[in-house]
């Protein structure tokens, strides 16, 4: 029987009540203390809550006495193991020797599976507590448990998790009086990668992407939106085209958001911004000390995190030889070996993968895999330049604007804008030719934001920002191809140029101006590269 003995605050009186139980000769199998309570647990034949009552009425300041289910730490208990077994990452908690003190039903399915073990009944009925974790999962060995928080990529039941191991200390007072701090145990949490790759994908971006956000209604990008609608129903993968700015991550992490897979992590990598060997442990991880500096425990690549969701890959034509073979042969049956493993490990990944340059051209020159490449190019999205859709440029700038005007702190009236475009403004812009197509054109109306004390922003306004952008060196004509000699080259030059500074100035004399030459040169060039 389980009871609880309320009682004045008096000294010495949880004493009497036990002194009282051992005269009785009750069996006292737990007993707690606090401010006017003391909680028991007592086992014997025939005793009954009036019987207690009545030989507690001997002690002064006895107030009530109740039975009760559970014992104060046994409720909390039940709380704590029912707030873990909410948690779905399997959680065990250790003592400093590896034998379990708590784990949740987590764990418990997780190590169902390991064992093979189809009942629940049965699970129900194996004895965890006090065992060696290892009698259960052989993956978390000793030298695991270190005084310092630990991280091991390990493999249960053909799925990787990341297990992080967390210290737990406590202190002792040693001969000459002082605290000292030791492990007494560790708390192990697995994660499984499929998690670790949904929280990283929420760290790349914060926004939500999905057709409806693609901002334009030209019949350019209306084309597109429909294509990667149907492209999102399906598991196959998809190659976008599209020069630089265009936005093919948007409409990459769009395809992922419209498709059953949007649930998964959808993970991004630029192929062109990290050498080789960096690329390819990050794609593919790396196994405990596959290199010097090696992560200990090994580290999980981009494929494996993004188990069950979408790998993105832009500038996938600068990817070396070695690494699109490697690719190749993941893209023919999904399985793989980190670097350094040997261990071959498959995930489901849909792969969407991005390039400004023509592939075309560079299999002809045997720069870029032609078996890759019709394993990438199963559906193709060919992204048109913002010059190829004029008529969205309006409701981009103003999105732009509106996104600059919060980011340099400029307040807002009404909700509205407090910077509007004037009309001359918006021909500027839609006759300008936008190398950089449209971060090009994000990047311009930020930087005249910043700097407009106005209300509005004028065409004379652009021209000055648009004229800093091209005495900076802004790359705009295309880089020499073997097939290019001296005059061809100068022309091609000549008319890149001509075309971004003829809209800044749209007459001969005040383009001849600008250029230091005569306004005759400037009329015959014109002519010569059909600028009109």
């Amino acid at each position: 029987m389980k009871v609880a003995i309320e009682s004045t605050d008096r000294l010495g009186i949880s004493q009497e009540i036990l002194s009282l139980f051992a005269k009785q000769t009750w069996n006292l199998k737990a007993v707690e203390i606090t401010s006017c309570f003391t909680y028991a647990h007592l086992e014997h034949d025939n005793l009954s809550l009036a019987y207690l009552e009545q030989c507690l009425s001997s002690v002064d300041g006895i107030i009530n006495v109740t039975k009760i289910p559970l014992m104060p730490s046994e409720q909390r208990e039940n709380h704590l193991q029912a707030l873990l077994d909410k948690i779905p990452e399997p959680i065990i908690d250790v003592d400093k020797q590896g034998n379990i003190l708590a784990i949740n039903q987590a764990t418990k399915t997780l190590i169902a599976h390991h064992q093979d073990i189809s009942n629940m009944n049965q699970l129900e009925q194996v004895e965890y507590i006090g065992k060696p974790l290892t009698d259960f999962l052989k993956q978390l060995h000793e030298s695991f448990f270190t005084k310092d928080a630990s991280s091991h990529a390990v493999t249960i039941n053909g799925k990787g998790y990341l297990a992080d191991i967390t210290p737990v200390f406590s202190s002792r007072v040693n001969e000459q009086k002082k605290a000292i701090e030791q492990v007494s145990g560790a708390v192990v949490v697995l994660r499984t990668m499929n998690t670790l790759g949904r929280q990283i994908s929420l760290m790349q971006s914060h926004q939500q992407h999905d057709f409806n956000n693609i901002i334009g209604h030209s019949s350019a990008i209306n084309v597109i939106k429909e294509q990667g609608k149907r492209f999102s129903e399906l598991t196959l993968p998809v190659l976008i085209n599209g020069e630089t700015g265009t936005g093919k991550e948007l409409i990459a992490r769009a395809i992922h958001h419209a498709s059953p897979r949007e649930k998964a992590p959808f993970l991004a990598v630029n192929c062109a911004a990290l050498p080789e060997h960096l690329l390819e442990s990050e794609l593919f991880g790396y196994a405990s000390g596959a290199f010097t500096g090696a992560q200990k425990g090994g580290k999980p690549g981009l494929i494996e995190l993004a188990d069950g969701g979408s790998l993105f890959l832009d500038e996938i034509a600068e990817m070396s030889s070695y690494l699109q073979a490697k690719l190749l042969r993941f893209l023919e049956d999904f399985t793989y070996r980190r670097v350094g493993g040997t261990k071959e490990l498959k995930a489901n990944v849909r792969i969407i993968s991005a390039t400004h340059q023509n592939l075309a051209q560079l299999i002809s020159k045997q720069e870029f895999r032609e078996d890759l490449f019709y394993r990438l190019n199963v559906l193709n999205l060919n992204l048109p330049a913002l010059r190829d859709r004029v008529s969205d440029i309006p409701l981009l700038a103003n999105f732009f604007i509106q996104n600059a005007i919060k980011q340099v702190g400029r307040s807002h009236t009404n909700d509205t804008m407090t910077i509007e475009l004037t009309p001359d403004a918006i021909s500027l812009l839609k006759q300008y030719a936008w190398p950089g197509n449209i971060r090009q054109l994000q990047n311009v109306l930020f930087s005249v934001v910043a700097l407009n004390k106005g209300g509005t922003i004028s065409a004379s306004n652009l021209k000055v920002e648009l004229d800093k952008v091209l005495q900076a060196g802004y790359k705009a004509t295309t880089n020499m191809t073997e097939e290019q000699n001296w005059a061809t080259a100068q022309a091609e030059f000549e008319r890149e140029l001509l075309k971004q500074l003829y809209p800044l100035y749209p007459t001969t004399r005040k383009l001849a101006e600008r250029l230091e030459v005569s306004h005759n040169k400037v009329a015959m060039k014109l002519r010569e590269h059909q600028i009109k």
